[in-house]
């Protein structure tokens, strides 16, 4: 559902952002994990892109929405290669989606609280963060990893309250993944909002009963604003 968010920024005092396909374009690990990868591991065992490509989508399947899913090393370990440096051949393709650099810039010289809640591997925010310098604009990083669970599952946001200070009912979480965004709910987490083009060669996404963004910048205007004020 595409549409014009509804909330004041004036009842939001922290603001819970995901980092690949919310803040960083979705595009790097999409083409990562179903074209390059598939490519490279196929030729070192002696399979054709397609029939490499057929396994680890059989592969992903089975890990899907854990933490494993997730994991680098689980990866590497699985596939006998080191994920991580194979990352740096394509790492030319990180970049920040339509205008979350500047949004990210608002937020910050903001009074809001600025978390990012991210099921990325430690090891990928780092090489994401040499990229971008994306972790610099937040007040802290909670990593899935740390934690022990996903955001896939209740346990994660009891565990995020245990770390971060934050009213739930003022709160606004901009995730691309619609089961975590049903699981944040589900924890009381009152604003909500999904990404309607989290890989940008990819076609819109169905965010279904949750509001999307195209652009960073359809919210700006309210942070400006209060931001001037303040």
């Amino acid at each position: 559902m595409v549409m014009k968010h509804t909330f004041d920024w004036n009842d939001i005092d922290t603001v819970l952002l995901d980092m690949d396909g919310t803040l960083l374009d979705l595009y790097f690990d999409n083409f990562f994990w179903l074209e390059y990868l598939p490519q490279y591991w196929g030729e070192i065992n002696g399979l054709d892109a397609s029939a490499a490509k057929q396994l680890l989508t059989t592969m992903y399947r089975q890990e899907k929405g854990t933490l494993s899913w997730y994991c680098l090393d689980f990866w590497s370990r699985q596939l006998n290669i080191d994920v991580l440096q194979l990352k740096y051949d394509v790492e030319h393709l990180i970049r920040f989606r339509p205008y979350a650099r500047e949004f990210l810039t608002l937020l910050a010289g903001s009074a809001k609280q600025l978390v990012m809640v991210t099921n990325a591997h430690q090891k990928l925010i780092a090489m994401k963060q040499g990229k971008t310098g994306i972790k610099d604009y937040f007040d802290q990083i909670v990593c899935a990893h740390d934690l022990g669970y996903p955001k896939e599952e209740i346990i994660f946001w009891q565990a995020l309250d245990q770390i971060v200070e934050f009213c739930r009912e003022r709160t606004l979480l901009i995730d691309d993944n619609l089961a975590v965004l049903r699981t944040a709910r589900s924890h009381g987490i009152r604003y909500l909002l999904s990404i309607a083009r989290p890989d940008s060669n990819s076609p819109i996404q169905d965010t279904e009963e949750f509001t999307a963004i195209h652009s960073f910048r359809d919210l700006a205007a309210g942070i400006e604003v209060n931001h001037l004020s303040a």
